[in-house]
């Protein structure tokens, strides 16, 4: 097995003529925090539509786990072991904690409908097996005071907290997170890093992130990809894209300007 998990080659994405992504290159090492940075518009978040099938990309290739790929979709992302959360919480708020973590199998059940409306063995069997799966995330996710709880009554830092579950209960390789501390206050960042680096450390799961807070980015991160324009201009450690002057330029002397 290669040592990188991920690798985007030349991919390319163009919008009725206008580039999203443009030849853009980089690899993410396996058991690594990757984190994207750039502007908005910059093509962060169409890239991680790209890498979890949502758009099909006009040129490149993806490399995961040595695979080849010219066109995925999100099933067969989902079902090769690439999770995902979005930038605005995709939850049902009127489930429960547990039955939203739960919606993160439905792409992975085997048991039919019929089976599952009979309550046949198999069914049965299955509900049994996702629903320990649901109260490992529970406890690891220390949402077990929530289980039963509507999602739409839950503040929104345990909302963020139960998409990370539903996208965790799958067990992925490989963990897409679409600015999961977007809309928090100080606090609830810095649980919110705790737990992806807990995912990251305990469940060994790569971790490909879009963040703004420098902050944040800079201690949890092992690896910095920058974007602007669709267009790589830093690429290496925390340390590196900090003294980068091309970074600096685009992106880290707009923010602290």
């Amino acid at each position: 097995m290669s040592q990188a998990i991920l690798q985007v080659r030349d991919i390319s994405l163009s919008f009725k003529g206008v580039k999203a992504i443009n030849a853009l290159s980089f690899e993410v090492a396996r058991g690594e925090i990757c984190a994207l940075i750039g502007p908005n518009g910059a093509g962060k978040s169409s890239l991680l539509n790209v890498l979890n099938g949502v758009y099909r990309f006009d040129a490149g290739e993806i490399v995961f786990e040595d695979q080849h790929f010219h066109r995925i979709d999100p099933l067969g992302a989902a079902r090769r072991g690439i999770g995902r959360t979005f930038q605005n919480n995709a939850l049902f708020k009127k489930m429960s904690v547990l039955d939203n973590i739960l919606t993160g199998l439905s792409r992975h059940m085997r048991s039919s409908v019929i089976e599952q409306a009979l309550g046949l063995p198999r069914a049965r069997r299955e509900a049994e097996a996702f629903r320990l799966r649901a109260q490992g995330i529970l406890e690891f996710l220390e949402l077990q005071a929530h289980r039963d709880v509507l999602v739409g009554n839950l503040s929104y830092g345990l909302q963020k907290r139960v998409e990370l579950g539903r996208a965790l209960i799958a067990g992925p390789s490989l963990l897409l997170l679409d600015e999961p501390m977007a809309g928090m206050n100080a606090e609830e960042k810095q649980e919110m890093a705790r737990f992806v680096a807990d995912v990251n450390r305990d469940l060994g799961t790569t971790v490909v992130l879009i963040e703004h807070d420098m902050g944040v980015v800079m201690g949890l991160s092992d690896h910095v990809v920058v974007l602007d324009y669709g267009r790589k201009v830093g690429d290496g450690t925390p340390a590196d894209v900090q003294a980068n002057p091309e970074v600096i330029a685009a992106y880290l002397g707009v923010v602290n300007a």
